[in-house]
Order: C-alpha cells, then sequence, then structure tokens
C-alpha cells in the first residue's frame, strides 16, 4: 500500500518481517507528524510501513500494549486503537511497550523527538531535564501537546495511584511519589481520583455500584450507576472489557451486575437516543471533577442536538480561551459517553479530533444526529 501525505438534577462532584532497523526509520523528516490525521496513521500501521517508525506509536486499549507503526503483529479493530507522539505519553497513559517490535528503541530522525523523550526519562527520575526552559516547553508542546510541568504532575499523580494500591496508606505513598506535603496531595490529587487518598487506596471500598452492558449499532454499551444515578456509560466491542475497566479502578467497591431491572429505564433511554427516537438526554449523573472538568461538560450539555462545537469555542465560552488543549482533555476524560455529548467537539478545520470510544463511533454518532435532525422541531434539543 503506497501512503501519501498531505499538508433533572445532576450531582457532579468537585513491513512486517519481525525484524527491525533502526537505520530505515526516516519518518519525523520526511513527515510532518501534527499534519497527520488519525486515518494517515492507521493507514501507516495498516501498511506496516517502516517510514513511520519514531514518528508515532499505537495503542490497543484491548492488550494494553503500545506498538511502533511497523509492528508485525496482528491488527487490532481501529476502534481500540490509540496514537500517541511518543512512548512516554504512552506509557504515561497505562500502556506497555510491545516485546515484539521494541517500540521505545527508536526516535526517528527528527531531534525534538529525542531530546523530548530525554526530557521526560528525567523528569520521570525526578531531575531536571538539562535543555533550556525555554526552548523545552517549545519543543513539548510541539511534540506531545502538554508543557514539561503538565507532564510531571501527571507523572506524579500516576505514581501516587500505584503506590497508594501498593502500599495501602497515603503518607509512604505521598513522599513515595514525590509529593512534599499531605496537604499539596488532598488539594491536587482528590480531583485526579475523584475521591480522597485514603478511600482509593481501598480501592473504592463502600461504593455500591449496578452495571449492565447491551449491544447497540455501535457496539457494546456499558451503563453503571450508584444510588445517586448514572456514574459511567461506555462504548466498545467487548462487554468483558468494558466491565474489566470498570472493576479495574476501584476493585474494593460492591460492583454488581444489574438483575433486577433497576437500570431499565436509562438503557432504554440512551438506546431510544441510539436508534434516533430521543434527541435528548436528560439522567441524573453522579459523576465527580475538578471545577475546570465540571466547567467543560457542563457547557457540553447545552449544545443542541445535530450541531457541533469546536474545542477553541468551548474554551471561549467557559471564559477560558487559551484552554483549548485543557478543554479537549477534559473531553477525553468524560466518563458518561452520550449523556455528556463530548463526540459534538470538534477541531475548528473540521476534523473530528479524538474521541475516548473510537473515532468511528464519533463519526457515526455525528451522522446519525445529522440525519436525525429533522425528525425533531429547533426546541427538542
Amino acid at each position: 500500500m503506497e501512503l501519501k501525505h498531505f499538508k433533572r438534577k445532576n450531582r457532579i462532584d468537585s513491513g512486517g518481517t519481525g525484524h527491525y532497523d533502526q537505520g530505515v526509520t526516516s519518518a519525523a523528516a520526511v513527515f510532518d507528524l501534527p499534519t497527520l490525521n488519525a486515518d494517515e496513521r492507521w493507514r501507516a500501521v495498516l501498511a506496516r510501513d517502516r517510514r513511520y517508525d519514531g514518528a508515532f506509536v499505537y495503542a490497543v486499549r484491548s492488550t494494553g500494549i503500545y506498538c511502533r507503526p511497523s509492528c508485525a503483529s496482528r491488527r487490532p479493530r481501529r476502534t481500540q486503537v490509540t496514537f500517541y507522539a511518543i512512548p512516554e505519553v504512552a506509557e504515561r497513559a497505562g500502556y506497555r511497550a510491545c516485546r515484539r517490535c521494541h517500540p521505545a528503541d527508536t526516535n526517528g530522525a527528527d531531534p525534538a523527538v529525542a531530546l523530548v523523550r530525554e526530557a521526560c526519562r528525567a523528569l520521570d527520575a525526578g531531575r531536571t531535564p538539562a535543555l533550556a526552559p525555554d526552548r523545552l516547553a517549545r519543543v513539548f508542546k510541539r511534540i506531545i501537546g502538554i508543557t514539561p510541568k503538565q507532564y510531571a504532575a501527571a507523572r506524579r499523580v500516576a505514581r501516587f495511584k500505584q503506590e497508594l494500591k501498593r502500599r495501602k496508606h497515603v503518607s509512604p505513598a505521598l513522599y513515595e511519589a514525590g509529593y512534599s506535603s499531605s496537604s499539596r496531595v488532598y488539594e491536587h490529587a482528590h480531583e485526579q481520583l475523584g475521591m480522597t487518598p485514603a478511600t482509593y487506596a481501598r480501592g473504592g471500598a463502600g461504593l455500591g455500584i449496578a452495571y449492565v452492558t447491551v449491544p447497540t449499532s455501535l457496539g457494546r454499551l456499558l451503563v453503571a450507576a450508584t444510588e445517586r444515578g448514572v456514574c459511567r456509560v461506555a462504548l466498545g466491542d467487548s462487554g468483558a472489557v468494558l466491565e474489566a475497566d470498570l472493576l479495574a479502578e476501584f476493585p474494593a467497591a460492591r460492583v454488581v451486575h444489574d438483575k433486577s431491572g433497576k437500570l431499565l429505564g436509562w438503557v432504554t433511554s440512551i438506546l431510544a437516543y441510539l436508534d434516533g427516537r430521543e434527541p435528548a438526554l436528560d439522567l441524573p449523573l453522579d459523576i465527580r471533577a475538578t471545577a475546570f472538568q465540571r466547567r467543560v461538560w457542563q457547557e457540553l450539555r447545552r449544545i443542541p442536538f445535530g450541531a457541533t462545537r469546536s474545542y477553541a469555542e468551548v474554551a471561549r465560552r467557559i471564559g477560558k480561551p487559551t484552554a483549548t488543549r485543557a478543554v479537549a482533555r477534559a473531553c477525553a476524560t468524560n466518563p458518561v459517553a452520550l449523556l455528556i455529548p463530548c463526540h459534538r467537539v470538534v477541531r475548528e478545520n473540521g476534523d473530528l479530533g479524538g474521541y475516548r470510544w473510537g473515532l468511528d463511533r464519533k463519526k457515526t454518532l455525528l451522522e446519525k444526529e445529522g440525519d436525525a435532525q429533522v425528525s425533531f422541531p429547533p426546541n427538542a434539543s
């Protein structure tokens, strides 16, 4: 394959032989990565195009593994794949390197990629990167889209969560993760954990969650709820994977399959929406959010059925015109697909951008809403 490159009240708490030669990797020099869209990257993966090794990696949600584009392993479904600029960002998201293609062993030909990866390794080790701060910030933003400070903060929270699960006590975990005081942990980590560190360390002990999975035109749908409202709506190819994701974060919570029909009404409403019979989803929510996430998610719920907004427009509407990337991150962490319609947020040029549950599903949802919009009066949404 030849590839061508073209330039009601809701509760929201605060070429595939298996042999890899680094010498043939030249994608970062030939191709300008920021202009590559997801479809072009996917075509590179399907073609096992070695020219793209070092330009990006792809991660597979169902296996938890990330690979270089030319990996000889069996190709996953597109809906299971997420792309990352460098291996360190994939690892920050919880993926591990493929033992077959060793994707972390190549930098590509772009020297900025090597600089950013070296800086990431320094930050992971608690060291100050050698590169001048201004230059480091520029290349960091260009390659992975966030600042070194944001990267370091995210890694610290991830280490803290790992240490909490391993140690079960807050104090040793916070110091092992690099926090200087417990007050900083309770001030910032609560936003990432969705609860106090002590509750997280107990694996969500005391929480009661009922869930159900059902087939839909977009794959499997999982709906989960507490006694207060819906806490998760997820889409995927496998009900077992969706259930495992629900259980993995809080293994000590009382998570049970709903056999009583408690969730039937809510599930029916969501299925009616997917079938084009219901333009508005207004179900009670029980989700945890930072103050910023709350503002973004509330703004998303104001986007009319059949309409879209750009990430930049959402940022302007919440009074944070420079926070476009932060808005995108808030969309990516939305725990309730469809109820908070993050699929209605696209890039300013009309490209789909990202979607936690797969770009194919995002495209289908927008097409469904566009087709169904004529069936509902303007005030239906």
